[in-house]
């Protein structure tokens, strides 16, 4: 029977990021200057994940999150900006005979 293991953690958008802007240079040559939080930015680590075997099945943007790793979520109809979002990844366990 095929099983399943599963990855969360948070991915954070931010072209200042030494290697992210790398990335956005060979990516975007003629992008002078990338949006700081372009999600772009993003990709280069979930290449890695990729490489690893992981696919990314889900992508959520959060408020922000705190110092325990909880999540906060706005309420109240207001309007919260973010370049931090919540992935959650799976890839096939590997196969084990009895």
């Amino acid at each position: 029977m095929e099983q399943w293991e599963y990855l969360t953690t948070f991915v954070k958008a931010d072209a200042k990021n030494k290697t992210a802007g790398e990335f956005l240079k060979r990516f975007r040559p003629d992008w002078k200057n990338p949006p700081q939080y372009t999600p772009e930015a993003m990709m280069p680590e979930l290449d890695t994940l990729g490489a690893q075997g992981w696919e990314l099945v889900h992508m959520e943007p959060v408020a922000k999150t705190g110092k325990k790793g909880d999540v906060f979520f706005a309420g109240g109809g207001g309007s919260q900006w973010s370049n931090t979002y919540f992935c959650v990844f799976k890839r096939r366990k590997p196969f084990v005979s009895s």
